[in-house]
């Protein structure tokens, strides 16, 4: 009986839960060489899938050096494999390459995937000049590992569930008990908003900087699913009462309202609550699976929202030089925040099975008049 037991355990240790390929034995006397064809390859900017083919002469593993670059399967045989290599999209200006390394025994052989650059348009309006920027590009700094926000440049909000709108998230400054909120790595910053326990943990960000008009432009994905509330926004550095004080939205989203974005303003005369706010929304077909530039022209005349430079929402000043209806003369700041729930984001529930959910932003540009 004890032996029946011993190898029942054996069995069982042998078809445990691992996601690794199975360890190559190496065979005597055989030198394995690998021949890929074609002899390189190169992936879209937008994230595809391209098959190659793998001719051994032995057993083999594969891994790829790049987190955005996978394969699938991580094994093959003696003879031909097709061999799957997966991309996700790439928002760098720049090209990127991955390697991987086909490794049997001693034995061992390199492959270099390439994907091109994305291709983003200029909208920044004449007489414009770049003033600030937040390229989110730490990580490649730092060799490719996943890096934390410039604390020169941002600073967090840590706030408790219900703080404002009725949100039900925990705002955490960039990591809590272990889990990270917002990262750098593959070249842009993602905001994460995950389960932890029985609380949701998120991350509020806010530029050190405040400008007093100019134009501002964020490239972003978001994420979708009820209960996400991602935003990119401005509040004024001298703040003591909203809506008093006045805010201006240059992208907000809610996941129960998919590929809908939303550019507004609130100030004492114009808002939600008394059904007076300024408002536009734009249908993007893909706002949640491709990047987009969100933008707002602030000058002393007009508030004007864009996507990808195409203008969707206007506010006027009417100069009368009363500040219920436009206090939006004073230095303000940028905020990048990823609310879950609350009395909009929640207004039609909330899907758990879509955490954690990642909001991502590729670059934060700031541009004035000379």
């Amino acid at each position: 009986m004890n032996l029946i037991l011993s190898a029942l355990l054996v069995l069982l240790s042998a078809c445990g839960d691992n996601n690794e390929p199975a360890p190559v034995t190496p065979q005597p006397g055989v030198d394995v060489k690998w021949t890929v064809s074609p002899a390189t390859v190169s992936l879209s900017a937008r994230g595809e899938t391209k098959s190659v083919i793998v001719d051994a002469n032995g057993e083999w593993t594969v891994k790829s050096d790049q987190t955005w670059c996978t394969v699938n399967p991580e094994q093959g045989f003696s003879g031909q494999t097709s061999l799957k290599i997966t991309a996700t999209g790439n928002s760098q200006t720049e090209s990127r390459t991955a390697q991987l390394t086909f490794s049997s025994g001693e034995n061992s052989h390199t492959y270099t995937v390439t994907q091109v650059a994305a291709v983003i348009e200029n909208h920044v309006p004449d007489g414009y000049s770049l003033v600030w920027k937040e390229e989110f590009d730490a990580d490649r700094l730092s060799g490719g590992k996943p890096a934390l926000p410039d604390m020169k440049k941002w600073w967090y909000e840590v706030e408790e569930p219900g703080w404002v709108n009725n949100e039900l998230q925990k705002y955490v400054a960039g990591v809590f008990n272990g889990d990270t909120v917002s990262a750098i790595y593959d070249g842009t910053l993602k905001i994460i908003a995950r389960k932890q326990g029985n609380i949701v943990i998120s991350a509020r960000l806010n530029t050190s900087e405040s400008w007093t008009y100019g134009y501002f432009e964020a490239r972003l994905k978001v994420p979708g699913g009820k209960g996400t509330w991602p935003a990119f926004w401005m509040m004024p550095k001298n703040f003591e009462s909203w809506p008093d004080d006045g805010e201006i939205d240059i992208m907000e989203y809610v996941g129960f309202d998919p590929d809908v974005v939303h550019s507004s303003i609130h100030c004492k005369a114009y808002y939600h609550s008394i059904g007076t706010q300024k408002t536009a929304t734009k249908r993007i077909a893909n706002a949640e699976t491709e990047f987009h530039v969100y933008a707002m022209e602030w000058t002393p005349d007009y508030i004007k929202g864009f996507v990808d430079g195409v203008e969707y929402f206007r506010f006027d000043n009417d100069k009368k030089g009363n500040k219920d209806t436009w206090p939006f003369d004073a230095p303000f700041y940028l905020k990048l925040n990823l609310a879950w729930g609350g009395d909009w984001g929640g207004a039609q529930g909330v899907d758990e099975t879509k955490l954690p959910a990642t909001y991502e932003i590729d670059y934060v540009r700031v541009f004035q008049k000379s």
